[in-house]
């Protein structure tokens, strides 16, 4: 009897998506994201807290107890770190939380095993947090301009929900670099001990002064909030330029060492 020969020709066949036309896998493309948005907008779970958190504590500090104290607008300054703090949240539970279940369950293998695009999978999840930034920092400039009396001009609005949007990408990329080390269970705990902490130590309460100030660099959310207080036209340090390079930065890092986990750990 002849013994059987494993065929490994297989496995330098092309993927299937590769095959297909680029209208295809455009859709494809599109598909898994309109299949995230939904499947956040339908988990209330998730969505109700990450968008009200910020809203909530800009209603208590930023418009009950706001006005001016030393010279600075504590509305316009909390509505920038609000900002900051608000679209965290989406990138690091949407994808640290999401993608520690979605290991332990065995989607992860599925979604391999799919004739789709490889990077269908993150850019959805990255559209879908920013969908959420964009409803945080809409929500926020709206309670600002209408409640706290917060005057901006335009180009302000503008420029402080480009940075909302955009800030949420290197989160994104530190959820799922965090979604790679931990179980699901234990990702939202871990989260948590790294989120808050973070936004303290970054100045997203209240203003940084001596050591935690000359620090603060080595956390991203230092780098969103100075682009979102220099946005709405509260004083800010260092260049525009350094805090968009630490942030691309931080998010090419994380993003390089979760794809290095990844490929080691599935």
């Amino acid at each position: 009897m002849t013994p059987h020969r494993l065929d490994l020709s297989v496995l330098s066949e092309r993927p299937a998506y590769a095959e297909m036309p680029r209208r295809r896998v455009l859709r494809a493309y599109l598909e898994e994201a309109r299949g995230e948005v939904l499947r956040y907008l339908r988990s209330p779970g998730f969505l109700l807290p990450t968008i009200l958190f910020p809203v909530v504590f800009y209603v208590m500090f930023g418009i009950l107890m706001g006005g001016k104290r030393g010279g600075l607008d504590i509305a316009a300054y909390l509505l920038a770190s609000y900002t900051s703090f608000g679209v965290m949240a989406p990138g690091l539970f949407g994808f640290g939380v999401s993608l520690a279940l979605e290991r332990d369950n065995g989607l992860l293998v599925l979604k391999r095993a799919l004739p789709m695009p490889p990077a269908a999978y993150l850019l959805g999840k990255m559209a879908m947090a920013m969908v959420v930034a964009a409803a945080i920092v809409s929500l926020l400039l709206l309670l600002a301009t209408q409640a706290a009396g917060v005057v901006l001009s335009a180009a302000q609005v503008a420029r402080l929900f480009a940075v909302g949007v955009l800030g949420v990408l290197p989160f994104s990329a530190m959820g799922l670099l965090l979604g790679t080390l931990v179980r699901g269970q234990g990702a939202p705990a871990l989260i948590n001990m790294l989120y808050l902490p973070m936004a303290f130590l970054s100045g997203l309460w209240f203003p940084l002064k001596g050591t935690l100030l000359d620090i603060a660099w080595i956390w991203p959310s230092y780098h969103l909030n100075q682009l979102a207080q220099d946005a709405v036209g509260m004083p800010s340090r260092g260049a525009t330029v350094a805090h968009v390079l630490a942030l691309a930065g931080f998010a090419l890092g994380f993003l390089l060492l979760a794809a290095r986990r990844l490929r080691r750990h599935g």
